[in-house]
């Protein structure tokens, strides 16, 4: 019997099939996604959409459903037109709808990124500890992946990121702020700093300064929006997943210059954000202030979580973000299964020694500590 009837006789597996080299032995993204009763680990913010703000988006699917038989609004101005307004209020960003962009969550937008700027020959920079998914963008469109190193306080050295500029020329520089997982911010000149270096490179560089958890950064924290006006090459990523608790529409969005936006223009997908999205979206967008009206609270309980934890004799990093970094464990996995088994669900994620909680709702924090509390006395 021959190689190929073996293998059509039992099922087919990956080592069967052509996969991209450096794609064997990779696993899928992801967190896991548990039934237990808290569950912190994913960054979600607690609180669900109010019923009539569910309403108003239902009934705007609705209107967007009669439709579905055509192809959504390809450039969907009016999307961009209304996160514009959104940015001018929360940062005071002058933007037009033609300098915003949005995809698929911020992820899809960072992938735009890569896919434009990116690619064989050409490298991404970025500082670590930091998200987990920029290598994985940076591997998916065949760039090379470039990584400095953060301060013991997680910040960004400026010395340390110019001689990494320097030295490895990236087309990319990606700059979390707050920074994922360890929810630090990056003062405005550290990012000026990148900017600088990056305008010396005779080939240039885009720089983009992920702000997922922006709305998130505590009194006096700036935005590098406000940048944008004086940098063409940067950019900004927001979503709508967590402040706005719309984590399962899968909305994301950057602002930039216009020159910018048309570069992702040209590698985006054909018709990539539904009419279904746009309509969530923007419904979404008329309640923002109501939405958003949860931030406050969390960040309060947010800085609460810090000097517990402080106070019970953890490492804690200074979060501007709605999670905390704390540590340090010998055994952190241990940890992690010890609040799991008493049905609190956190995130294994960081340098080693460390975990990350999102903040909760009073009472899910009240069971994270209780439940913390008794794993570490064991």
């Amino acid at each position: 019997m021959t190689d190929t009837t073996d293998r059509t006789s039992r099922a087919t597996t990956l080592a069967d099939l052509p996969l991209r080299e450096d794609l064997r032995g990779e696993h899928p993204y992801g967190a896991p996604q548990l039934d237990v009763p808290v569950v912190l680990n994913v960054n979600e913010n607690p609180y669900p959409v109010a019923p009539e703000i569910v309403a108003d988006i239902a009934a705007a699917v609705a209107q967007a459903a009669s439709g579905l038989n055509r192809y959504p609004d390809r450039e969907f101005l009016d999307l961009r037109a209304d996160l514009a307004a959104f940015l001018r209020t929360e940062s005071g960003a002058e933007l037009e709808p033609e300098q915003v962009w949005a995809a698929n969550g911020s992820n899809e937008v960072m992938l735009h990124v890569l896919q434009a700027f990116g690619g064989p020959g050409r490298r991404a920079l970025s500082f670590a500890p930091t998200y987990s998914m920029y290598p994985e963008y940076a591997r998916d469109t065949q760039t090379t992946w470039v990584v400095g190193q953060r301060t013991d306080a997680f910040t960004v050295d400026v010395e340390h990121a110019r001689a990494m500029v320097r030295e490895h020329r990236p087309s990319v520089v990606l700059l979390a702020s707050p920074n994922n997982p360890t929810g630090t911010a990056l003062p405005l000149s550290t990012i000026e700093a990148v900017l600088e270096e990056c305008s010396r490179s005779s080939q240039g560089a885009v720089v983009v300064v992920d702000e997922a958890y922006g709305e998130f950064r505590r009194a006096g924290t700036p935005s590098a929006l406000d940048l944008l006006s004086r940098h063409g090459n940067l950019a900004v990523s927001r979503t709508m997943s967590k402040a706005f608790s719309l984590a399962g529409a899968r909305v994301g969005y950057l602002a930039s210059s216009v020159a910018f936006v048309d570069a992702l223009r040209i590698v985006r997908l054909p018709y990539h954000l539904s009419a279904i999205t746009q309509a969530t979206a923007r419904a979404a967008l008329k309640h923002s202030q109501r939405l958003l009206s949860t931030v406050d609270e969390l960040r309060e309980r947010r800085d609460e979580t810090v000097q517990w934890l402080r106070d019970s004799g953890f490492d804690v990093a200074d979060s501007d973000a709605n999670f905390v970094l704390f540590g340090r464990f010998e055994d952190r996995h241990a940890v992690w299964q010890g609040l799991l088994e008493r049905g609190v669900l956190i995130r294994e994620t960081g340098p080693a020694g460390w975990l990350r909680v999102s903040i909760g709702t009073a009472d899910e924090m009240q069971q994270f500590r209780t439940a913390l509390q008794e794993v570490v006395s064991q």
